[in-house]
């Protein structure tokens, strides 16, 4: 199989970690990223990159309600091979049904997307889901008391389904809110919710929570089948109880997540610890302990400058999006624009970091992991 990974550097590494009852790797992967570049050469701006997955050997991400303006409600499509911005992303629209649903004033005003799913039985049809929504023009009293009771935040999670238009627009058909039992403890954080999607081929969906009301993050699921859009009501999540690692302080939330198929086994999530530089490879079937693994990211600098080296470590990442293509695992980054600038080294890249640019990660899936 055609490997197209953009560098990764294996190194020793001595690994004290606050996780329990989990495999953390010996060793920490250092992998050198490229910068997404738009079609006039330079980088993206300001992106706030919250997805990544394959779709027609292509790349795809979504944007969230802190990203410019310029690159709110579309898809935009990457090239795998060279980290460049297509001139034409897939921008979104709104069907009837969406706009006149209680879900339609805030889906027109700059909604929080966070995350996206391609469904695998059919490629025209995208999944993303919201999060934030206190900045949001509500919902009507009647919708309020309608979905009051989502289990979570006082605006519920909402899952959007998208399908591609003959004229490569995005059209939210469907809207459907999250509803969470009480007896998951998940609490009331609009800023951390759900941040991470992922389908199996049979068309089940999980769905990556930052954190519960316990500081922990967990993973909940759907069927995602011919009936589920027939409604508005609630969607009932079901917890999965996977083995995720549990720290004893912190916050260490899933923030991207893809499903990799494994012969002869219902398949692994490769979950991407934002706060942790770590992804977490977790067996569906729950027999195998979750795999740790620790990664470094490095930025290039593109520098004519001696002083500088062609790559730096960055101080901080903020990974937020994983798409897996065969034996390769894709990341994007998600600027965090509190702490962007301390990854500043060399100061040909200050103006990348200014513009809060993403760079697109690569590497080998690697088999122990799944041992």
């Amino acid at each position: 199989m055609k490997k197209h990974y953009l560098g990764w550097i294996v190194l020793t590494l001595t690994v004290l970690s606050g996780c329990s009852n989990n495999k953390v790797e010996s060793t920490y992967i250092s992998v050198k990223g490229q910068w997404l570049v738009e079609t006039n050469g330079d980088v993206m701006l300001n992106p706030q990159t919250s997805g990544l997955k394959l779709w027609r050997d292509k790349l795809l991400s979504v944007s969230d309600a802190s990203a410019d303006v310029s690159q709110q409600l579309q898809l935009h499509v990457i090239s795998k091979d060279d980290a460049r911005v297509a001139s034409k992303s897939l921008p979104m629209q709104m069907s009837a049904r969406v706009g006149q649903s209680c879900f339609g004033p805030y889906l027109n005003d700059s909604p929080d997307l966070e995350a996206l799913a391609v469904d695998p039985r059919d490629d025209r049809v995208i999944l993303v889901v919201t999060e934030d929504a206190t900045r949001s023009v509500g919902m009507s009293q009647e919708c309020q008391l309608r979905f009051n009771n989502s289990g979570s935040t006082d605006y519920p999670t909402v899952l959007i389904r998208l399908e591609l238009q003959d004229d490569n627009t995005l059209l939210m058909t469907h809207a459907r809110p999250l509803q969470f039992a009480s007896e998951y403890s998940i609490g009331n954080f609009p800023n951390d919710g759900v941040e991470a999607l992922a389908f199996s081929p049979d068309g089940t969906l999980y769905l990556g929570l930052e954190k519960d009301i316990t500081n922990h993050a967990r993973i909940f699921s759907l069927a995602i089948n011919d009936q589920f859009w027939s409604t508005d009501d609630f969607a009932q999540v079901i917890d999965e109880k996977f083995d995720i690692p549990q720290f004893d302080s912190g916050t260490h939330p899933i923030n991207g997540m893809d499903y990799l198929q494994v012969p002869n086994h219902k398949g692994f999530l490769v979950a991407a610890a934002r706060n942790d530089n770590q992804l977490w490879i977790i067996d569906i079937e729950k027999q195998r302990s979750t795999k740790v693994v620790p990664l470094q990211f490095l930025a290039p600098t593109n520098s004519q400058d001696k002083t500088c080296p062609d790559y730096e470590l960055m101080d901080n990442s903020s990974l937020e999006g994983v798409a897996i293509n065969g034996d390769t695992i894709w990341m994007v980054n998600d600027p965090w624009k509190r702490h962007y600038l301390d990854n500043v080294v060399c100061e040909t890249n200050r103006s990348r970091y200014e513009k809060f640019a993403p760079l697109l990660f690569s590497m080998p899936i690697q088999p122990n992991w799944l041992n």
